[in-house]
């Protein structure tokens, strides 16, 4: 059996065992911003207006949550 880096996944069996936060900072990655989920992907992607706001204010909840 081969690992998940051996399968191209970018991460090892010793990731497992790392916080979110420490995968995060290794690996680089940030937030997108509003802008870029609206850009992102089909127009169609959210269905309507209402769930793309629905979303967003999830999205910025949980942040704001993750703050404190």
């Amino acid at each position: 059996m081969s690992s998940s880096a051996e399968q191209g996944h970018g991460w090892s069996d010793e990731d497992e065992d790392l916080s979110n936060e420490e995968l995060v900072r290794r690996q680089g990655v940030r937030p997108m911003t509003a802008e870029e989920l609206e850009a992102f992907g089909d127009p169609d992607l959210w269905g309507s207006d209402d769930e793309y706001e629905e979303f967003l204010a999830d999205l910025y909840a949980s942040r704001r949550a993750n703050l404190g």
